[in-house]
Parts: structure tokens; sequence; C-alpha cells
């Protein structure tokens, strides 16, 4: 009997400790986003150059396509390019037609395009290559882009100044809450990446004797900016 309402003593007890125990309160916290930025100084460079011509027949306008496009190729491979610079990037045929109201389309010509694209690393090279192949005989031009070939240049600044400034926001919204900033509790982290203007290019329609030059080519900078999303603790 008496072991019995010893058991039982100890089991009230019990339920009424529980019973105070104050129930477990979420941790309050502060989700905050910052913003850090790397300039990186471009070590590769790609443009993309074409030829098209127009004769009445398609073997016409293939065969002098094909031959001022290879002039253009050998021209750039005689100035340094490499076979895996030099890349087809397109290549078309269209007919050129003669609409008249009532009538059906007339065929006058056709029109054959050939794109190339080239790429180095060697970037003070971009204004003498394709001032080379406007010389060799393009008459048109896609643009030029210049790029980081190793996308963690600049990354572990990028990343630390953007945390840095989620923190100082963090910790700003904590001190108007009249609260303290505790330990990160989640970081993840994204990346955008602006490019800078495009470089100034003389249009391809020029006289050949000018054609021969440089073509004037500034490669900048890139700018790359980071963005941390950190979920702080808040004392």
């Amino acid at each position: 009997m008496k072991t019995f309402l010893s058991s039982l003593t100890v089991a009230l007890f019990t339920t009424a400790s529980l019973a105070q125990t104050p129930p477990h309160t979420a941790m309050e916290t502060v989700t905050v986003s910052g913003t850090g930025r790397s300039i990186v100084t471009p070590d590769r460079f790609t443009f993309s150059v074409g030829v098209q011509t127009v004769s009445p027949t398609v073997e016409e306008a293939v065969a002098e396509n094909n031959r001022r496009v290879a002039a253009v190729i050998a021209a750039l491979k005689k100035a340094g390019a490499q076979d895996k610079d030099i890349q087809t990037s397109q290549f078309s045929i269209y007919p050129q037609q003669d609409y008249q109201q009532g009538k059906l389309p007339r065929i006058l010509g056709y029109q054959v395009s050939n794109n190339i694209s080239v790429r180095s690393e060697k970037i003070n090279d971009a204004g003498r290559l394709l001032g080379i192949a406007v010389a060799a005989g393009v008459n048109n031009s896609s643009g030029i882009n210049f790029e980081v070939s190793d996308p963690a240049r600049g990354r572990d600044q990028g990343l630390k100044s953007a945390f840095d400034d989620a923190r100082a926001k963090a910790s700003l919204l904590a001190q108007a809450a009249g609260r303290t900033l505790g330990r990160a509790l989640t970081i993840s982290e994204g990346m955008q990446q602006v490019p800078p203007p495009q470089p100034y290019m003389r249009a391809m329609a020029m006289e050949a004797q000018v054609a021969s030059a440089d073509v004037p080519i500034e490669s900048g900078t890139k700018e790359v900016t980071y963005t941390v999303t950190a979920t702080f603790e808040l004392r």
C-alpha cells in the first residue's frame, strides 16, 4: 500500500512540474539581403563578322561568297588566329524577290550570308584582327563581346562585401527595434553580372584603305554584382 502511494505521489509531482514549464517560444529573427560588387578586367574577346553576296543565281552567289570568306579566314590565320579560334556561326541563302500587286513574286537573285566567330585570349589583338577581317572582305558584323574566362575572379571579395552589407542592414534594424544582433542562421547567395556598354566599332562599309587599319576597340571592365540573403538571430 505504501509503495502504491509513493508511486502515485511521484507521478502527481512530475505532472505538476511539467504543467509549470513555460511553453517553448519561437526564435525571433530578421532576414535581409546585401549587395557586393567586384570589378574585373576581361581577358578574352569574341567578335562575329560575315560576308554577304548577291548574284543572279545560287551557284554564282555561293561561289563568290566562298571565295571572299576563304580570303577572310586566310587573312585571320596569317595574322595569328588559330584554327580553334575561328568558327562558322551562320550560313544562309535567301532569294531576292520582286513583289508586284496581283502578280506572283519574281526572283531577281540570291543573297548568301556566311558569318564566322573569332575568339582569342589575346585581348590586345581584338582591334587588329577585326581590322584585318574588314580589309579582307567582311561587309557585315553583329558585334564584339569581352569576357572573363574565370568566373571565380572577384568572387571572394564580392561575396564578402555582400554579406557585410547584409549584416550592417540587420544590425541597423535590430538596433531600431531595441534588440541586439545574434549569429547568422542561414545564408544564401546569388550573382548577377552587369555587362558594360558595347565598345564603339566602325561601320563595316568603309573604304579598303581605311579598313586595313586597326579598328579602335576598348575592352573596359566588367562589374559583377553579388547578392546574399541572410537570416540573423535577434536577442
